[in-house]
C-alpha cells in the first residue's frame, strides 16, 4: 500500500465531495493507495505545497499553479479536473433591478470582487464583452475579503465577483431572489487542477497514475449519486450537516456546469488542453499577480493519466446522461 497526502485547497465543501466518496467506497484502496487528507487555506498554498514536496498531491486552482510558477516553483498539473473556472458574478434581483444574464448588463455598475484571482477574471470577461471602462470593478479590501457578499445586500454595490453557489447562499439564508453570471461558461480556462512535484512523480509514476485513476472513478461515482457524496463529505466534517443542501449544490453545480469542455469528451477525463493554459497565462500576464514570466506549457502534463482506462476514456459517456452535461467556453 502506497500512502500518498493529499493537501486539499479549502476546507472540506462540496466541491471536493468527489475525493471523500472516492475514499469512503474504497475506490483509492483498490489501487493500493492509501490517501491522507489535509485541510487547505487556499490553492497558492496547496499549489506551492505540492511544488515543494510538502504534499504528494495538492488541489489546486490553474491560476495558482502559473502563479507558483512565476515565483520560481516548478509545480506539475497532472490532470485536469475542472474545464471551466468556478468564478462568477452575483446579485440580488431586488439590488440588480432586473435579471443577471449577460455581462453587458453591468455597465454603468459596480461590482466589488472578494478575491483577486477572481477579479483578475472578471476584468477580462468584461473587456471580452466590450464593457469594461464602464464598468466600476473596485480593488479587492482585504479588510472585506469573502464578505463582499453584504455589499449586496445592502445595495453598495451592484453585484459581486465569488464563485458559482455564493448567489444561492444568499438567496437561501436571506430569501431574496439571486442571479449568478458564471464566468466559466464564457472564458476558455481551467478551474481546479490536480499538482504535483516532478521529483515525486518521476520516483511514484505508477502510485500517480493509480491515484488518477481513482479519482476519476469518485468524479464519476459522486456525479452519479451526489447525495452518497455528500453523506461521504458529512462523515468527515459534521459541521456540514446543517449544510448538506448547499454543499449538495454546490457538488452539481461543479458536476453539471464545471467539469465538461469539448475536450474531455475528445480526450477523457484530466486530460490537459494546452490552448486553456495558455488562453490563461495570457489573461495573467496582463496583471500584477504573476512575479515573473511563465511558461504555460511546462506546467502540466497528461503522461500520469491512463489513457488506456476506461473510466478515463468512457467518463464523459458514462456520466453525461446523469448531468445533461454541457460543454462550452
Amino acid at each position: 500500500m502506497t500512502t500518498i497526502s493529499f493537501q486539499l485547497n479549502w476546507e472540506p465543501n462540496g466541491f471536493q465531495a468527489p475525493y471523500f466518496l472516492a475514499r469512503s467506497r474504497g475506490l483509492y484502496e483498490a489501487e493500493g493507495i492509501d490517501v491522507e487528507f489535509v485541510e487547505g487555506h487556499g490553492s497558492p498554498f496547496a499549489a506551492e505545497q505540492a511544488a515543494r514536496g510538502r504534499a504528494d498531491v495538492g488541489l489546486a486552482g490553474a491560476s495558482a499553479v502559473l502563479a507558483k510558477q512565476s515565483e520560481g516553483l516548478d509545480p506539475l498539473a497532472v490532470a485536469a479536473v475542472t474545464g471551466k473556472t468556478p468564478a462568477a458574478i452575483y446579485t440580488l434581483r431586488d439590488v440588480f433591478g432586473e435579471p443577471l444574464e449577460d455581462p453587458e448588463q453591468l455597465a454603468g455598475r459596480t461590482v466589488a470582487p472578494s478575491a483577486t484571482k477572481t477579479r483578475i477574471l472578471a476584468a477580462q470577461l468584461l473587456e471580452n464583452a466590450g464593457v469594461r471602462d464602464e464598468v466600476d470593478l473596485k480593488e479587492v479590501d482585504p479588510n472585506t475579503h469573502h464578505r463582499v457578499e453584504h455589499q449586496v445586500l445592502d445595495g453598495t454595490v451592484g453585484a459581486a465577483v465569488g464563485v458559482v453557489t455564493n448567489g444561492i447562499e444568499l438567496e437561501r439564508e436571506h430569501d431574496r431572489t439571486a442571479d449568478e453570471l458564471p464566468i466559466g461558461d464564457h472564458l476558455g480556462v481551467y478551474g481546479m487542477t490536480l499538482v504535483t512535484n516532478r521529483e515525486f512523480a518521476g520516483e511514484n509514476a505508477d502510485a500517480l497514475a493509480a491515484f488518477l485513476r481513482a479519482t476519476a472513478r469518485g468524479w464519476a461515482a459522486a456525479t452519479e449519486d451526489p447525495e452518497a457524496a455528500v453523506e461521504a463529505l458529512v462523515e468527515r466534517n459534521a459541521t456540514l450537516e446543517r449544510r448538506r443542501t448547499i454543499e449538495t449544490r454546490k457538488f452539481e453545480t461543479a458536476a453539471r456546469d464545471l467539469q465538461f469542455t469539448d475536450h474531455l469528451r475528445e480526450a477523457g477525463w484530466g486530460h490537459h488542453d494546452g490552448d486553456r493554459w495558455r488562453r490563461l497565462a495570457a489573461t495573467l500576464a496582463e496583471t500584477d499577480l504573476l512575479d515573473g514570466e511563465v511558461d504555460p506549457d511546462a506546467v502540466w502534463t497528461n503522461e500520469y493519466v491512463d489513457a488506456d482506462a476506461p473510466i478515463v476514456t468512457e467518463y464523459a459517456d458514462r456520466v453525461e446522461g446523469a448531468v445533461g452535461g454541457r460543454a462550452g467556453p
